[in-house]
């Protein structure tokens, strides 16, 4: 790898030369260059399918496919696939492969359909997203109160392993109590022993989303879009360091300050703290003039769209 570093293409000796000068194959320069040319075209990419995914995250690797060609980037849909996957992004709408759960993980039933939220620490949910950075990328795992849509916890990773998700959990367990029922997705991070045993010791119930249903946790997909258009987009975080400070001050705004249209203008810490002016319902009924609109699958629940009060 040292020795790599001694070939400049910029230099007035032939690449020839200096490979047989440095004892370095000229197939393994090459090789190399090109590896970090795809590198650098992935991390475009995924910027280009995150920005994508957050103002229609029901596009799923199909129709990810027609943008991107559209833009002027032939790929296929397998490598679409490939970066969604890494991204642990998928299409909202019911269909085979969707979910990232570890087959050999329970999954259990999802409690919240037709439930009225109606005080704090009845219902926190929790979810990851992608965070792209000048060069490279992070996750974003983040835990929310229904009721008042505060923003408990949150932590950054690398990785999407289920450490940082376990200890986002801990984290607002300690500052916060415990709710009567914790709903996620059915991702690997969410269902394995690290994060249920936690959630076991404490006697909550447990809800997933339905396979494929991501608005069944409709509050933290708004949580997301919120972060991505009121910071990440306007900042572009070269590092996770910059990543650290600018969300740390942004929940502290968003928590704090930020008025919610929902909440009657007030913020989700005040309605956290004094327990009312929030709320929340996921409906699994649909007035006359929006099943028009609503497209439902024999077998599957009907999407969580039309909710009541569902602004982040």
């Amino acid at each position: 790898m040292i020795r790599q570093s001694w070939i400049n293409k910029e230099e007035s000796v032939p690449m020839v030369s200096q490979c047989l000068l440095a004892g370095v194959s000229r197939a393994t320069v090459y090789a190399h260059r090109h590896l970090k040319g795809d590198d650098e075209m992935d991390l475009l990419l995924c910027r280009l399918i995150d920005e994508e995914y957050t103002r229609h995250p029901f596009y799923g690797s199909r129709r990810m496919v027609v943008y991107l060609n559209g833009l002027g980037h032939q790929i296929n849909r397998k490598r679409v696939q490939r970066l969604m996957r890494k991204m642990g992004l998928a299409g909202m709408a019911p269909g085979p492969n969707t979910s990232l759960s570890h087959p050999k993980h329970k999954v259990y039933s999802y409690l919240l359909r037709g439930v009225d939220i109606i005080r704090p620490n009845q219902v926190w949910s929790t979810d990851i997203t992608y965070i792209r950075l000048a060069s490279g990328f992070a996750y974003l795992v983040a835990i929310i109160d229904w009721y008042s849509r505060k923003v408990l916890s949150w932590r950054l990773s690398n990785s999407m392993d289920a450490i940082f998700c376990v200890d986002c959990l801990e984290e607002a367990l300690r500052l916060h109590g415990k709710p009567e029922i914790f709903n996620s997705d059915q991702g690997s991070q969410f269902t394995g022993n690290s994060f249920i045993d936690v959630l076991k010791r404490e006697a909550i119930a447990i809800s997933m989303d339905g396979r494929g249903r991501a608005l069944d946790n409709i509050f933290v997909e708004r949580l997301w879009r919120s972060v991505k258009y009121e910071d990440i987009y306007l900042n572009g975080y070269s590092n996770m360091r910059d990543l650290l400070i600018g969300l740390t001050k942004y929940f502290t705004f968003y928590n704090g300050e930020r008025p919610h249209q929902s909440l009657n203008y007030s913020t989700p810490g005040q309605v956290y703290a004094c327990g009312q002016g929030g709320g929340a319902k996921i409906v699994d009924k649909f007035c006359k003039e929006e099943k028009s609109e609503v497209i439902t699958l024999p077998g599957q629940r009907r999407p969580a769209a039309y909710n009541l009060g569902c602004e982040a």
